[in-house]
């Protein structure tokens, strides 16, 4: 399975994909200051102030706001969400780096050598180890690392909680080459996505035990187990606030900040302390956002494609959504356009149906599986399932049987207005096919504990990508031990057609050809998740801040992974 993340308000996967793309938004112009103006400007498919380290000067914070300090600080275990990853990104190994498009490349820092082969019929890759490389701890970075990080995510020691398998289940060996610094992976047969495995990080080879995988590090990020230009400072988890400064055993290019500050804060809340000077970047991905601080003094909008989609998930282990019939009806009461128009009013932009969970409409290969299985907004239709599944309308025009009402939880945990507004039009669309929708607004904080024990009848949230490798994540998607799929919609005799039909090809076309194909038959067959939309990623940041989101499922930089001791303030 993928190494999806959750992230609140936004998940996703690649492909081939255009660089940029059409469409438009309103406000001030992308490469200059905010002009307060409503002249339509292009959302490319990366806008993040790439700038070359001569450009830029050393010393300097940077402060930015995240959803939460998560409790689960391990980036590979399936309670981890997006913000575990961010965080990670600075104090753990980027082994590997990503150009925008996806194009992989390894981190001169960490891997001097790096080859894909086939030996035998199997695919390998071939990379040493920096010489220099080193945890913080005084252990060496080797082969021990890598061969780590791969049993404990390829599923087959069943006591590790991972977030994904995907990829690494198809490894055979991590095994030592000519010194412990080589290191050869080996994977059965020929395999279509080979860059894949590593990519978002290595775990230090102390984490060897499920139970220090699974629990060790919640509320307790391991300083000691990290590397690279910057270490943990403070760590507050109860203050919400973590703190990274640089690391004196960094052998690699110096970083260039003084320090780097995350700070967990509501919606409303990051507004404001980006209004006050309290922080130097803020997501204003709807016009109510973007109007409150596009006119903040020596600040730039930036506009960039978004590689994710928000999706809606119902829960089929709660009693009112065992029949799939339920399930499919309330999917065809929400009208997706309407859900378009609010989150993207005053935007003026648009975009092609997100019709898989796989591929995007600007990517070679996508069809509209969704559409292919039937969804669309039909009042009428969803009221003949519910009809034929034995609800009855009762006086207050919710549905009923057995005497129980067809009620559900639907959290969110935001105090954005946009995103209560949402809320408030599925709960009137699902009225009107006599479903309740009951909304309860929750802390930011409780997101990633209430999503991971399904404290919830349906959710929305945001799958976000980490990488352009597309169908390769089909199984986290649709696999019945999915992690980020939380439906419980999917069965054994689905992962092994994904097995058979999808995982069993050997090149990349092939792979994504039979994983569209097979797409709307499990649609068809589980009713789980919907994609609603993808959207595009706007920030308003200061000015002269570069090289912004170089972490992985942030999104202004495409698939882009930059080194986060790159980023900085230009001179």
């Amino acid at each position: 399975m993928k190494r999806h993340q959750k992230l609140m308000g936004v998940v996703a996967l690649g492909g081939a994909l255009a660089l940029a793309i059409s469409g438009c938004a309103s406000g001030s112009n992308t490469g200059g200051g905010n002009d307060g103006g409503d002249k339509p400007v292009e959302t490319q498919f990366a806008d993040y102030n790439p700038q070359p380290r001569e450009n830029l000067k050393e010393g300097g914070e940077v402060r930015f706001p995240i959803n939460e300090i998560p409790p689960q600080l391990n980036a590979f275990n399936g309670d981890a969400s997006a913000d575990t990853q961010r965080l990670a990104s600075w104090y753990t190994p980027q082994v590997f780096l990503m150009d925008p498009d996806g194009t992989v490349k390894p981190n001169p820092a960490y891997v001097s050598d790096y080859k894909i082969g086939v030996e035998g019929g199997n695919t390998t890759v071939t990379f040493k180890v920096n010489e220099k490389a080193t945890w913080n701890d005084g252990t060496p970075l080797d082969y021990t690392a890598f061969e780590t990080t791969w049993k404990a995510n390829n599923g087959t020691d069943e006591a590790y909680v991972p977030n994904s398998t995907d990829g690494y289940k198809a490894i055979t060996s991590v095994t030592q080459g000519a010194t412990p610094k080589d290191v050869v992976v080996t994977f059965d047969g020929e395999f279509a996505w080979p860059q894949m495995p590593f990519l978002t990080g290595i775990m230090h080879p102390a984490v060897n035990t499920p139970q220090i995988f699974n629990e060790g590090f919640i509320d307790n990020p391991h300083a000691e187990w990290g590397m690279g230009p910057y270490k943990i400072g403070d760590f507050d988890p109860n203050g919400e606030v973590i703190t990274f400064v640089p690391n004196e055993n960094w052998w690699g290019d110096k970083p260039l900040l003084d320090k780097v500050t995350f700070t967990g804060m509501d919606a409303q809340a990051s507004l404001n302390a980006f209004k006050n000077g309290e922080i130097d970047q803020v997501g204003a991905n709807n016009k109510d956002r973007l109007e409150q601080v596009k006119d903040v003094e020596d600040s730039v909008t930036y506009r960039a494609q978004q590689t994710a989609k928000t999706v809606l998930i119902v829960d089929a282990d709660k009693p009112q959504f065992k029949d799939i019939a339920v399930r499919q009806a309330f999917f065809m009461g929400i009208d997706i356009d309407q859900q378009k128009q609010i989150a993207w009013n005053g935007l003026g932009y648009e975009e092609a149906p997100a019709g898989s969970l796989n591929l995007y409409s600007f990517q070679d290969g996508y069809n509209d599986s969704f559409g292919e299985a039937g969804l669309k907004h039909d009042v009428d239709a969803a009221k003949k399932l519910l009809d034929d599944a034995g609800w009855t309308e009762g006086k207050d025009g919710i549905r009923e049987k057995d005497g129980v009402k067809l009620s559900v939880v639907y959290p969110i945990h935001s105090d954005d207005p946009t995103i209560e507004a949402l809320a408030k039009a599925i709960q009137q669309q699902e009225k009107a096919i006599g479903i309740d929708v009951q909304i309860e607004k929750r802390p930011s904080a409780d997101f990633s504990p209430d999503f991971t024990s399904k404290n919830w009848d349906a959710f929305s949230l945001r799958f976000t990508d980490s990488d352009p490798f597309g169908p390769l994540w089909f199984c986290q998607l649709y696999c019945s031990d999915s992690t980020l799929n939380l439906s419980g919609t999917s069965t054994p005799e689905i992962d092994q057609e994904i097995k058979d039909k999808v995982e069993s090809q050997t090149t990349a076309e092939a792979w994504t050809e039979a994983s569209m194909k097979l797409e709307p038959e499990i649609i068809k067959e589980t009713w789980g998740v919907i994609p609603l939309y993808n959207g595009p990623s706007i920030s308003v940041v200061k000015k002269g801040l570069a090289n912004l989101t170089p972490e992985p499922y942030v999104g202004l930089d495409g698939y882009g992974v930059t080194p986060v001791e790159n980023v900085g303030w230009e001179k």
